[in-house]
């Protein structure tokens, strides 16, 4: 994994706090609430390329 990796994650998840925040003070509560479950979304279809490359690297150290 690389360090931009996690930036790009960080990012995804601070501009969903902040659209969360902004909705849920201008009264669209179900808006911000699909806005994060959106970023939700974005970061798990992120993260399984990466899970599954990790878990190949364990296949092949433990010669599975």
């Amino acid at each position: 994994m690389d360090i931009t990796f996690l930036f790009k994650i960080a990012g995804i998840g601070l501009i969903a706090a902040v659209l969360h925040q902004m909705l849920s003070k201008a009264g669209r509560e179900e808006y911000a609430t699909l806005t994060v479950l959106t970023g939700i979304v974005v970061i798990i279809a992120m993260l399984i390329p990466q899970l599954t490359s990790i878990f190949d690297e364990i296949k092949s150290i433990f010669d599975l």
